[in-house]
């Protein structure tokens, strides 16, 4: 409980110091979200504003998938390759 109350006084003498900061920087971030280019329409309605969002989720997912096949597989032949090897020469 008084790590609690230590907190709330410490981010309270905090904020108090740095309030002018810290809304500057929050004003900051808005107007550079408002920059950004969203991955969906906003005039398109339901699942559509959302289809490049949607569409790039699952490349993601998919490459994700392939590349964890193709890493298994290489693990998969190198633990062959290496285990062929060294019982040869033992």
């Amino acid at each position: 409980m008084a790590l609690a109350v230590a907190g709330v006084a410490v981010l309270g003498w905090l904020w108090a110091r740095q309030r002018k900061r810290v809304v500057t920087f929050l004003a900051e971030v808005s107007g550079e979200l408002k920059k950004c280019a969203w991955p969906w329409e906003p005039q398109e309605k339901g699942v559509r504003r959302y289809r490049e969002l949607i569409d790039s989720t699952v490349v993601v997912a998919i490459s994700s998938v392939l590349l964890a096949a193709v890493v298994t597989l290489a693990d998969f032949l190198l633990v062959r390759v290496v285990g062929f090897v060294t019982r040869l020469h033992l």
